[in-house]
């Protein structure tokens, strides 16, 4: 179990670092060098961990046996008046870490697929691999800032600056609290995801 935990959150931190690359490679594609420029297009976690989001709420997590373990790692900054599309600049670059959790799905599922069996300790791997890629999909994509969803949400929906200034302000309390109050929501959302995909891409 303690073999499995350890795998669980070395998975975890590797799909947020590849998370927030994402994010700043998108930035950088669509006219933005700031995550550049910053140091933060690298693979080294340490550069992107977040002590609240990479540790503590892990960690708690595992401690209350929630039942499901997710966090995060910094944002990674970004000038959305640098992208040239300024209507949809931010909503692409919020969801290019949603779309990363998603592309490490798909070769997880592949992975299994090719395996073709829960006899080898590489099947068990990708099978940890897919479900926490599918938690931290659904999970980013909730419209509560700092959260990716958010970022659409504010592109679609006419929400006045001063009203996203505030959620901002106050989305990382909001956050915490969403989680603590509704982690078996998110894991029973989570569930159905994870049947979902061992239907549609495993087999």
């Amino acid at each position: 179990m303690e073999v499995e935990i350890v795998i669980s959150i070395a998975i975890l931190v590797f799909s947020v670092v590849i998370h927030e690359i994402s994010h700043g490679y998108a930035a950088y594609l669509l006219g933005d060098p700031t995550a550049k420029y910053a140091g933060r297009l690298t693979f080294n976690p340490v550069k992107h961990l977040d002590v609240w989001g990479s540790v503590v709420i892990p960690f708690l997590l595992i401690l209350s046996n929630a039942g499901v373990v997710f966090g995060w790692a910094k944002p990674v900054p970004y000038n959305p008046y640098n992208l040239r599309n300024q209507k949809w600049g931010p909503a692409m670059v919020g969801i290019a870490g949603p779309a990363s959790n998603m592309l490490l799905v798909i070769i997880a599922g592949l992975s299994m697929h090719y395996l073709n069996g829960s006899g080898s300790i590489w099947f068990d791997f990708f099978g940890i691999m897919a479900r926490i890629n599918i938690l931290l999909l659904i999970f980013n994509m909730l419209p509560i800032p700092p959260l990716d969803g958010s970022k659409l949400l504010f592109t679609i929906l006419p929400i006045s600056e001063q009203t996203k200034a505030t959620l901002e302000q106050y989305g990382f309390v909001i956050l915490l609290a969403f989680v603590f109050l509704f982690h078996h929501a998110i894991s029973s959302l989570v569930n159905t995801g994870w049947l979902f995909f061992l239907e549609l891409v495993a087999g």
